[in-house]
């Protein structure tokens, strides 16, 4: 055996020689891979152009650090190959085995099974109904649709444009010459044309159903066209009747037409697709562009996509989709890539019969159009959220996240951070922010000024607020957060558990959060601990570290500026420190004070200092102005 394919290469997280063996002998071929684990569940399925070289690379010691796959490899405990002709052939399979199996670690979109769609059955004279089933009988499927409005208003258009029969009778043309059949109230008020009794023939009902068609995927503009030949026929031949009719249904799709807005040349057709990954969720928004106009937009969630790139959760988004629809315009433009983009473009191609161009624009009219997309799908996840909250269960995933990566009991929901805030000492403050459920709550910050040191001591200052902080907290019964953070390393760390031991506050999960390498410190353990640099829980903490400090530095800023102000005034006799901040309270500023009248002042300090004030703001501009020898 070569050395380069020993077994020695593959460093296993599970000593199974049976996995083993089954890692060295994998082919070099094109093909699926399921991943399973010891009670044989399915919990990642991948494709790859050649088995043994993907597989493998998830066991070699030289695999860069993912912490997905980090949590994938320990445990497989057995693989299983499908053998494919190509590439396209391997695409569909991991599709479909991915939809069927929603592996624990591939990328899931949400409730695709609710999406319906608008069908035309394979029948003599089809009807067209909603459904949310697709059963391989030859009926064309049109969606899915998202929106279910969007889908009700396409119905109805047709519906009240075209006499499609609302029965569910089975007409053929057996049924129809024994007369099985009777006329419904839909013939007489001019919904249907009465196939059931063969007042219409085959060919007249298909080339209607062809019309439906084309309305459904968004095609008007030529419909239109080819409308309005046949009705300068019909008016032609003296059939009055006939051609007001298509008239009529030229007038229905003008108006339907009209809601929908102009994007681009008339004869484009294209799907515009925007992303947005937030934490372990995903939001996919399409905007269907027929005939140049905007027709239809739909919106995805995804799941389980955090440490996932995002090209790889646009093709999975783009997979997904286009497995299920078989409307496949001659262009996708797409606000990422996809991973594999010729694999794709080659079964895109292939499903649609013609040509299919990938797009990913970054400049001028389409990237205008994706950055348009992508605010959808931003609200759209919003949405999701606030849904979430109204549940009154949701826990956002960076609070999971950081619960993981700190091994925490519960989940920190309520998290209070602390920063201190000086210049050489002066001026020392600090600031305490509290997020709950990975969100600010300002109403809850608090300001602290130094009281009891002297000096630059960072790690004194922090002892204080931190003392008096939870000393209030015990003393007015209050609970505790489920995590207290300071801002700075194993110092300041220190300095705050030792006063929370004092008081008496044993349990409280605290850490500390140092600036230069972002690393995260917890009691008990003299090294930094390991939490990988895409883990939204370390976000969380650098985002609140971040708004600790903003806040101390705000508050720092305010003070000593106070104390500059009234530096200034205190110079004048007669001044104290009361006097000064009614004066900047009533005016503003020294500014203000120095360009109020004698009367304005003397209503807030009486006239003898407001002369005093007026003399000493005279003599500083004497001075200033005088010239130096």
């Amino acid at each position: 055996m070569n050395e380069q394919t020993t077994p020695r290469e593959v460093n296993l997280p599970i000593r199974d020689l049976y996995l083993e063996e089954k890692l060295d002998s994998l082919p070099n071929k094109p093909g699926v891979y399921q991943f399973k684990n010891g009670e044989g569940r399915v919990i990642y399925v991948g494709k790859a152009q050649n088995l043994r070289s993907r597989v493998r690379q998830y066991f070699q010691k030289s695999r860069a650090a993912d912490p997905k796959l980090d949590a994938l490899v320990p445990k497989i405990a057995d693989v299983e190959l499908v053998v494919t002709d190509n590439e396209v052939e391997a695409l569909i399979l991991e599709a479909n085995l991915i939809k069927k199996f929603k592996p624990r670690y591939n990328v899931v979109l949400k409730d695709d099974k609710s999406y319906p769609f608008i069908v035309i059955t394979n029948e003599p004279f089809p009807r067209v109904f909603v459904t949310r089933k697709k059963i391989g009988s030859g009926s064309r499927y049109f969606g899915p649709y998202t929106d279910v409005k969007t889908m009700r208003f396409a119905l109805k258009t047709v519906r009240d444009i075209f006499m499609i029969r609302s029965c569910n009778y089975d007409l053929t043309e057996e049924s129809i010459r024994a007369g099985k059949f009777k006329l419904c109230l839909d013939y007489h008020i001019k919904k249907c044309e009465g196939p059931c009794e063969g007042l219409v023939t085959k060919e007249h009902y298909a080339g209607m159903i062809s019309q439906v068609a084309q309305v459904l995927k968004g095609k008007t503009d030529s419909l239109v066209e080819s409308l309005e030949s046949e009705m300068a026929r019909l008016a032609e031949n003296m059939k009055f009747e006939d051609a007001a009719g298509i008239r009529d249904r030229i007038k229905a799709l003008t108006v339907y037409t009209e809601r929908q807005k102009i994007v681009a040349p008339k004869e484009i057709d294209r799907d515009i697709w925007g992303l947005i990954i937030r934490n372990d969720d995903a939001c996919g928004v399409m905007f269907k562009v027929r005939d140049g106009k905007i027709v239809g937009n739909q919106h995805f969630y995804l799941t389980n996509v955090e440490g996932t790139n995002e090209s790889e959760v646009m093709e999975t988004l783009i997979e997904r989709f286009y497995l299920e629809s078989e409307d496949i315009p001659s262009e996708l433009v797409l606000s990422a890539g996809v991973e594999a983009s010729e694999v794709v473009q080659s079964w895109l191609e292939e499903r649609r019969t013609g040509k299919v161009s990938i797009e990913i624009p970054k400049a001028g009219d389409k990237a205008k159009l994706v950055g348009m997309v992508k605010n959808n799908a931003q609200f759209w996840i919003d949405e999701l959220e606030v849904q979430r909250l109204k549940r009154g269960d949701y826990i956002p995933n960076s609070v999971k996240s950081l619960q993981r990566d700190l091994r925490m009991k519960i989940p920190p929901r309520r998290i209070e951070c602390f920063d201190i805030s000086n210049i050489q000492g002066s001026d020392a403050v600090a600031s305490m922010v509290v997020f709950v459920d990975g969100k600010p709550r300002k109403s809850e910050y608090r300001k602290f000024k130094i009281k009891t040191v002297t000096g630059p001591d960072d790690f004194a200052s922090m002892q204080e607020v931190v003392g008096r902080r939870y000393s209030r907290l015990l003393e007015e019964n209050q609970p505790m957060p489920d995590l207290i953070m300071v801002d700075g390393g194993k110092g300041q760390l220190s300095s705050a558990l030792e006063v929370l031991r004092k008081i008496g506050i044993e349990s409280t999960p605290i850490i500390g959060l140092a600036k230069r390498l972002e690393e995260v410190f917890v009691p008990g353990q003299p090294e930094a601990l390991l939490i990988p640099r895409t883990s939204s829980g370390l976000r969380l903490l650098q985002q609140i570290r971040d708004e600790a400090h903003r806040f101390a530095i705000t508050y720092h800023r305010a003070v000593r500026a106070k104390r500059i102000l009234r530096t200034e005034l205190d110079l004048i006799k007669g001044i104290g420190k009361a006097r000064a901040t009614e004066l900047l309270e009533a005016f503003g500023s020294v500014q203000g004070v120095k360009f109020a009248t004698e009367e304005q002042l003397s209503e807030i300090v009486g006239s003898k200092i407001a002369q005093k004030i007026k003399e000493h703001f005279e003599e500083e501009s004497q001075a200033a102005s005088t010239p130096k020898s």
